[in-house]
């Protein structure tokens, strides 16, 4: 076969094709048209409250806590980098975070990339010492 050949073959199954499904999008239009608008524009809806039900609310959700929690971390706090680096906050500012991630080891992360916070820290209480009962107990 040679070149001219197959593109005419490929023409005539195209114009064919078209011939046979163009009837039927004719009839699909015409049907649709006396239904009205609102129903034809009803699948479309339903998609579109779906999409937003199922995805587009939930990520403005997790978006509104991740940018909550990044307000607030504190110095101390052991967090996760979004490269899974695990440390402890030494210092926010400007939107930078220092990480020490080992003794006398610091990073500089920006500070929304932090993605989880592991714990927070406790304020140190000052902790009470019954000496008289732990004398009294050892007799």
């Amino acid at each position: 076969m040679n070149n001219s050949t197959l593109t005419s073959m490929i023409s005539k199954a195209v114009a064919a094709l078209s011939a046979a499904l163009l009837p039927a999008n004719f009839a699909f239009a015409a049907a649709a048209s006396d239904g009205g608008g609102i129903m034809s524009l009803l699948p479309l809806i339903l998609i579109m409250v779906i999409f937003w039900v199922l995805l587009i609310r939930p990520q403005q959700k997790r978006m509104k806590a991740h940018a909550e929690m990044i307000q607030n971390i504190k110095k101390g706090n052991k967090v996760v980098t979004g490269g899974g680096i695990l440390g402890r906050v030494t210092n926010i500012k400007d939107g930078i975070a220092t990480i020490e991630i080992a003794e006398g080891v610091s990073i500089k992360v920006k500070q929304d990339t932090i993605t989880d916070l592991q714990e927070t820290p406790e304020p140190k209480a000052k902790k009470e010492r019954n000496v008289g009962k732990a004398d009294k107990s050892a007799k």
